[in-house]
């Protein structure tokens, strides 16, 4: 975990430095060009993978001796599952009536894609194997020649069709290097393509992708619907704050590669532990980010003219609300591995369903009414629809968490409201601010008795002194 938390920072930082430059470079009608082709790819790039990815990490975290034939299957049988979703791309785009300038920046974020979902593959195999340094060293290499890229193309003045060449040219790389990582120290893939396999593969990863594509449907369907219904504008501003909020979704990221092959074998092995896994993942996980979030509400406007200047003003009020979704996510991503680990993919689906049919009928509601802000209001009602059908799931399983979790999570509230109030009448400048928020609200939970003996022993565990 700590090399795929090292190497998420780094993502982080470099991720925050090319959103900043590209949001300056290419205005905000370009800007709202890019996060559409982002967008589209990434709902029609569920094809690429159809949750084999996922499937794959279930079962090889408990049976090591199936890699070499999973992946010699699955890597020729993406090649038609990229084909396919080129073609169906390009018919949609059509559809669509998008200009031809955005339908070739679209194809080549399509072509992207099909190399990241190879890569997601591999990074499935280190994750069923627990080696997450090498899934670390090559995140930090593939964000790193990304901004390289992303630079030398602004410095070039290639706009945005360099940019976009910038993110193939990484991925392309990154993904020659993972291959070479992977056949040198992880497994070899035993090629071949039997047909009855892959079928059996593709048939039992379905809901994994069907819920893949509810996923990206729901957090992506916004922008989509900005841009035919507002413009590119409207996109621009709240793809400019979606880029903000997914450089802390990256930290989730990190936490659902280490924690769903554990689970997956504790649901096997011992199912206390699983439960006491999906309580602590919540605890820790809130520790964090509800501040954050309260920090982010109040320091928005400053946090946006810091970022993209006075052009992108009005992302402010969006940056304000959609902070929650961040929150939710976390919550909602605990239960989701949760129920994943427990062979409860199908469950999960209906769930996505359900949130993403939610979404979108609300979003032509909101979206025509109040623009941006209205998309974003609209992802997070949609947020607590999720979370709230996965705790009512979660009980009905029996998958009961202790009593003490809300106690806990109570305390983690007082000590952030505390935080944000003081914060409020204080007025301090954003950065002196912080530092006193993060010493008043540590301060908080320490008088509440929030660490635990199970917390303080973790603690030492991972300082290496028990």
């Amino acid at each position: 975990m700590s090399w795929l938390l090292i190497s998420q920072i780094i993502a982080s930082v470099c991720g925050f430095v090319w959103t900043i430059l590209m949001a300056r470079y290419l205005g905000v009608d370009n800007y709202g060009i890019l996060g559409f082709a982002i967008s589209i790819t990434g709902i029609l790039g569920i094809i690429d993978d159809l949750g084999i990815s996922t499937h794959i990490i279930r079962h090889i975290s408990t049976d090591y001796e199936s890699a070499p034939k999973y992946l010699g299957n699955t890597i020729p049988l993406k090649v038609i599952f990229g084909g396919i979703k080129l073609i169906l791309t390009f018919i949609i785009l059509l559809l669509l009536n998008v200009n031809q300038f955005t339908i070739y920046i679209t194809l080549l974020f399509s072509i992207e894609m099909i190399l990241i979902s190879y890569i997601n593959t591999i990074y499935g195999t280190f994750q069923a194997f627990e080696k997450g340094k090498y899934q670390g060293i090559c995140i930090t290499l593939m964000n790193s020649m990304t901004l390289i890229f992303i630079l030398i193309s602004i410095y070039a003045d290639l706009g945005l069709e360099g940019i976009t060449f910038s993110y193939i040219l990484a991925n392309l790389i990154n993904l020659i290097y993972v291959y070479s990582i992977l056949n040198k120290h992880i497994v070899k893939p035993k090629y071949e393509f039997d047909w009855d396999f892959c079928k059996k593969v593709t048939l039992a990863s379905i809901p994994f992708a069907v819920t893949g594509i509810l996923y990206t449907i729901y957090y992506s369907i916004d922008i989509i619907m900005l841009t035919n219904m507002i413009g590119d504008y409207a996109t621009g501003i709240y793809n400019a704050t979606y880029k903000l909020i997914s450089v802390l979704t990256l930290f989730y990221s990190v936490y659902t590669a280490v924690i769903f092959p554990v689970m997956s074998k504790l649901f096997k092995n011992d199912k206390k532990l699983l439960i006491i896994s999906y309580e602590k993942s919540i605890k820790y996980l809130m520790l964090i980010i509800i501040p954050i979030a309260i920090g982010t509400m109040l320091y928005s406007s400053d946090i946006i003219q810091l970022i993209y200047g006075h052009a992108y003003n009005q992302a402010a009020s969006v940056l304000s609300i959609l902070i929650w979704t961040v929150c939710l996510l976390f919550l909602s991503g605990a239960s989701n591995t949760l129920l994943n680990a427990s062979h409860k993919e199908v469950t999960v689906t209906k769930i996505y369903a359900i949130a993403a049919v939610f979404n979108v009928v609300l979003n032509f509601v909101m979206i025509p009414h109040f623009s941006y802000n209205g998309a974003a209001i609209t992802t997070v009602l949609s947020d607590v629809l999720i979370v709230g059908l996965q705790t009512y799931v979660i009980y009905k399983l029996g998958h009961r968490p202790n009593k003490n979790l809300y106690s806990e999570l109570i305390k983690i509230i007082i000590g952030s409201a505390v935080f944000g109030i003081a914060l409020y009448f204080l007025n301090l400048n954003m950065w002196v601010g912080l530092v006193v928020g993060i010493i008043i609200y540590f301060a908080v939970i320490t008088l509440l008795k929030f660490f635990d003996d199970d917390d303080k022993y973790v603690i030492r565990e991972v300082l290496g002194r028990n």
